[in-house]
């Protein structure tokens, strides 16, 4: 048996190495998660919303730099991106934890990661209370069981539902797209009413008497012992408008005050009563 000196054996393994390294195949890397449409969830199936659907349910929410996004059920970030394109911070949670770094990386490639977020979690256990928009794409049961939650955050927040509504919480706007989306082209828009229900004093011995049903007001205005009742009455946000006995009241609520013109002139102002 032939031996070799030991420089000699180093150079021999040295190009056996060599030999496998250029005779050896390549290494095929991990392939990029890419989901799949109509892949099961949590709770939904994941279906992509079309880039126009996304423009325009933003356009709805008049989103602006100001503004704070929550999209509940994030899924590839899209909606959260093109918000942080257009200079809002915004935030994706979405429970698949493969959506959630593949968001983080569109957001990096897209130059927007330091405001478009991203958070593996559910969206039921998730307080996104400092929202000023909130933007979703889920089934009719769980916009139903977000509903009370919605309605309890800031007045004037709005939200934004890809093609299912809030059952009997009217929308304020209901759009469609038609070119560049193929299927749930829809759009709803609500915008979270301060709550009025009560009795306000206006002086004068005039009191304004509200019930509320969502954004919908409806009630009196009493004064010298006559009622008189109001008509195409509504909350937007903090804002009220009504009319009574042929005179338009606007105005904005500001806890238990609130105060306007009356067809644009006059001030007038009104106090919640005990």
């Amino acid at each position: 048996m032939m031996k070799l000196r030991p420089s000699l054996l180093a150079a021999a393994i040295f190009v056996a190495a060599s030999a496998l390294c250029v005779h050896a195949p390549a290494q095929t890397p991990a392939p990029t998660y890419q989901p799949a449409e109509g892949q099961a969830g949590k709770d939904v199936m994941w279906i992509p919303t079309s880039e126009v659907l996304v423009d325009r349910m933003l356009e709805m929410a008049k989103l602006t730099p100001q503004d704070y996004l929550v999209d509940l059920g994030s899924g590839d970030g899209r909606l959260v991106i093109t918000a942080a394109k257009r200079g809002a911070i915004a935030h994706g949670i979405e429970y698949n934890a493969d959506l959630v770094a593949l968001s983080r990386r569109a957001a990096q490639a897209e130059g927007v990661s330091t405001r478009a977020t991203f958070q593996k979690a559910d969206i039921f256990e998730s307080d996104f209370s400092r929202a000023t928009v909130v933007t979703m794409f889920l089934l009719p049961e769980l916009n139903m069981r977000l509903r009370p939650t919605l309605l309890a955050m800031k007045p004037g927040t709005r939200i934004v539902s890809n093609s299912f509504n809030l059952e009997d919480w009217v929308p304020d706007q209901v759009q469609r797209v038609v070119e560049g989306c193929r299927t749930y082209c829809e759009a709803y828009q609500w915008t979270v009413p301060a709550q009025v229900a009560g009795t306000w004093q206006l002086g004068n011995g005039q009191e304004l008497v509200l019930e509320q049903t969502f954004q919908m007001l409806k009630g009196t205005l009493r004064q010298r012992g006559q009622a008189f009742p109001l008509r195409d009455a509504r909350m937007t946000g903090t804002q009220i408008q009504f009319t009574v006995d042929g005179l338009r009241y606007a105005g904005e609520v500001m806890g238990r005050d609130m105060q306007g013109r009356v067809n644009g002139g006059s001030a007038w102002k009104a106090t919640r009563g005990p």
